[in-house]
């Protein structure tokens, strides 16, 4: 059986908002200066230095314990098929002992996590309430 430490309602909504985040473009309109209107709101899915939201999702992760941690690596690492649900625990540990820089950057340094999450939890048996 998984024993999985994060709750899921809580990696529901952190898949969510991650999924938020890789909705996003590069800045294309640094100067945004002009009516909004006029420039069809283009900034709104624009990955710019004034949103926090990468931050926010940052600072959520690295407050996780070690244990969640790296059970959102190995749960990334299923989801895109490197490693098989029935290794769990193992692919944890391996986690654990390939970390080499801090887990939050490494996970979202990955563009598709959200989904990859999504998928890891679904070959986990686990029901995400994600919603529509």
């Amino acid at each position: 059986m998984i024993s999985l430490s994060i709750a899921p309602d809580y990696l529901a909504r952190l898949v969510v908002k991650t999924r938020g985040l890789q909705a996003r473009a590069g800045e294309a309109d640094p100067d945004p200066g002009s009516n909004a209107i006029d420039d069809g709101m283009v900034v709104s899915l624009q990955d710019t230095r004034a949103d926090l939201s990468r931050e926010e999702v940052r600072e959520e992760l690295q407050g996780l314990d070690d244990r969640q941690q790296a059970e959102l690596v190995a749960l990334m690492w299923i989801g895109r098929g490197d490693a098989e649900p029935d290794d769990w625990e193992q692919t944890i540990e391996l986690a654990r002992q390939l970390k080499e820089r801090p887990t939050p950057g490494y996970l979202l340094s990955h563009p598709l996590v959200a989904e990859h999450w999504a998928e890891g939890a679904a070959r986990l048996g686990i029901d995400l309430p994600l919603g529509g």
